[in-house]
C-alpha cells in the first residue's frame, strides 16, 4: 500500500492521516491480526508529527476500530462489528464501507397481510398485502444479525428482486425511490428459541434488538425493519455534535 499524504492539500494533515489508517483497516492482512506500521516510522513516512498521527489513532481507538498495545503495537479490532447512527447506510453498504465480507445464511422472501401496527404506519388497507424479507447475515464464521424488512407496496417490490444487492441501492436504482429518513429505536432482550436458532446462539443470550424506520425525501414510510443482533458480536455507536445557542450570558 502506497504510504503518502498531500501537504499541500487544504485538507488537515489528521484528517487525511485518518483517511488513510481507515484504508489500512480495511485491509485484510491487518484485518487478520497484523500490526500497523509503527507510529515513528509511520509518522516519518508521512513527514508528519507524532501527535498529529496520534490524533488520527486516538480517533479510530475511540471508534473501536484499533486498539493500541503498550509497548506493542496498534492493531484492528476484529471482534465486534460497528453501526454508527449518522450518515446512515443499508448494512450491505455498511459492511462493504469496512471491509468486511458478509455472507447471507438464510434469505426468504413472503407476502403477508399486516399486522394493525404495519397497516397503521403505512397508512394501508389491513387487508392489503404486503412484502415480507428475512435474512440472516454474518461472515464465514456464523451468522450475527437477523433482520425483517417490510415494504411499502408503492414502491412496486414484486418478490423476484435480487436481495444480495445492497436493499437501497435497488430501491433507488430499480425503483427511483430514495431512501432518506430513518428513525430509530434501540433495546436489549434475551433470545428466545427461535432467535436462537436463527443467530446460531443460547436461549437467553443478550441480543441488541432495533427498530428502524425508513422514509423516503417526502416523509412517506417505506420500510419498517427489526433487526436482532447478537451482543457478542456487535456494537452500536451514536455520534452527535451538540448544538451551541447564539445567546450570550
Amino acid at each position: 500500500m502506497h504510504f503518502k499524504i498531500n501537504h499541500k492539500s487544504p485538507i488537515p494533515l489528521h484528517v487525511q492521516a485518518e483517511k488513510l489508517l481507515r484504508q489500512l483497516i480495511a485491509d485484510p492482512q491487518y484485518q487478520a491480526g497484523k500490526f500497523l506500521p509503527n507510529e515513528i516510522d509511520l509518522a516519518k513516512r508521512l513527514a508528519i508529527s507524532r501527535a498529529t498521527l496520534r490524533q488520527a489513532i486516538n480517533k479510530l481507538v475511540y471508534e473501536e476500530l484499533l486498539v493500541r498495545k503498550k509497548g506493542v503495537g496498534t492493531k484492528v479490532v476484529t471482534k465486534k462489528f460497528s453501526s454508527k447512527s449518522n450518515n446512515w447506510l443499508s448494512f450491505s453498504q455498511e459492511m462493504a464501507a469496512r471491509g468486511i465480507p458478509v455472507r447471507n445464511f438464510e434469505l426468504h422472501v413472503s407476502w403477508v397481510v399486516p399486522n394493525d401496527g404495519l397497516a397503521d404506519f403505512f397508512g394501508i388497507d389491513p387487508n392489503q398485502k404486503i412484502l415480507k424479507l428475512e435474512r440472516v447475515r454474518g461472515q464465514a464464521e456464523g451468522p450475527f444479525v437477523y433482520f425483517i424488512s417490510y415494504f411499502h407496496p408503492r414502491i412496486g417490490l414484486t418478490g423476484d428482486e435480487d436481495f444480495k444487492r445492497p436493499l437501497y441501492d435497488i430501491l433507488e436504482s430499480d425503483f427511483n425511490t430514495v431512501a432518506d429518513l430513518s428513525k430509530e429505536e434501540i433495546s436489549a432482550i434475551l433470545a428466545d428459541k427461535s432467535l436462537a436458532e436463527k443467530l446460531e446462539t443460547d436461549v437467553g443470550a443478550a441480543l441488541l434488538f432495533r427498530k428502524r424506520y425508513v422514509f423516503d425525501q417526502a416523509d412517506r414510510p417505506l420500510e419498517y425493519n427489526l433487526g436482532y443482533y447478537k451482543a457478542d458480536s456487535f456494537v452500536y455507536t451514536v455520534e452527535s455534535r451538540r448544538q451551541h445557542s447564539s445567546a450570550t450570558g
